[in-house]
């Protein structure tokens, strides 16, 4: 089949990767404008644009489809099918409607667990068992279209995002050119999805980042894993950011007050509202991330409370 693709970020590298491996021909790549990125702030291809160059496949930027030459270059490519994956343009229904089978959709959820903007995260903080990718139908409605095919994937103790955004991604590219091969075959089966049972992955802001030692160690947890590596969960040190990347729960017990450091074995174990966590690696502004041991070398940590 003749296939347009529309992704932007790393997430949909593999995607492309995998359709370009396969017997399917890409005939067109849609992706986000350049922006502006490093400390310099020169204008970068997105990760699926810097790869479809190296396959030298045409390469469209458009901000938007409101202009009918939008429309008419994407008409032009003939494509039997549409695949899209965090491409970061909402399509219009002319759009969805020009490829001769529509649009398909490479969602990092089990739906309609997660519709939205950062199902891996919400699914992390919420302390689900499991996750996975839907392939399903585009639709006007955000992430509500038929589901074509759904891939699982355990949710370790350890795992944060950006490991879960790794497995998902190489996930999901097996299983959208399965669905590709049962289009191609005529096979593919299309399930609504539950609207009683749809969830929603709201976009992650900043301020979600800042800990509150009064929840629970396993809601912290849960919360430092999901938001590595953005941005990344915080605290206050000594009035200073400190940034927590990773850490682990113990089965000690707690008798301070909530975001009380305990250094007792050289470990940096902060008391919350129910236990202790112990942060294994943490940032302080301008400096390296370091091992939470190797913080204490360097810092009079034990009774100081963080938060404050």
């Amino acid at each position: 089949m003749r296939i347009v693709f529309a992704g932007t970020p790393d997430f949909a590298v593999p995607t492309l990767q995998a359709i370009l491996d396969s017997d399917h021909e890409v005939c067109g790549v849609y992706t986000q404008p350049d922006r502006p990125a490093g400390r310099g702030r020169k204008l970068t291809a997105s990760p699926v644009k810097q790869l479809a160059q190296s396959h030298q496949l045409p390469v469209y930027q458009p901000e938007n489809f409101k202009q009918p030459e939008a429309l008419a270059q994407l008409a032009a490519l003939d494509a039997d099918l549409m695949v899209v994956i965090a491409y970061g343009l909402i399509l219009p229904q002319a759009v969805i409607d020009t490829p001769r089978l529509g649009c398909i959709n490479v969602h990092g959820s089990l739906l309609p667990r997660w519709r939205g903007a950062a199902p891996i995260h919400r699914a992390l903080i919420a302390g689900d068992d499991e996750t996975g990718v839907t392939i399903m139908k585009v639709v006007k409605k955000l992430d509500a279209g038929d589901m074509l095919l759904k891939a699982a994937c355990p949710i370790g103790a350890t795992d944060t995002s950006s490991t879960l955004h790794d497995r998902l991604a190489t996930l999901g590219a097996e299983a959208l050119v399965k669905v590709l091969d049962q289009y191609q075959q005529g096979t593919v089966h299309a399930e609504p999805q539950d609207e009683a049972l749809v969830t929603y992955a709201h976009k992650l802001e900043k301020h979600e980042a800042v800990l509150d030692w009064t929840d629970t160690a396993i809601q912290l947890d849960r919360k430092i894993r999901g938001l590595n590596a953005w941005p990344v969960a915080q605290t206050l040190f000594k009035g200073e950011v400190m940034r927590v990347w990773h850490c682990a729960l113990t089965d000690k017990t707690g008798n301070q007050p909530p975001g009380t450091i305990d250094c007792a074995e050289h470990n940096l174990d902060v008391t919350t509202g129910d236990g202790v966590l112990r942060l294994l690696e943490i940032q302080l502004p301008g400096g390296k991330r370091i091992a939470g041991k190797d913080f204490l070398n360097a810092h009079a940590a034990d009774g100081v409370r963080l938060g404050s």
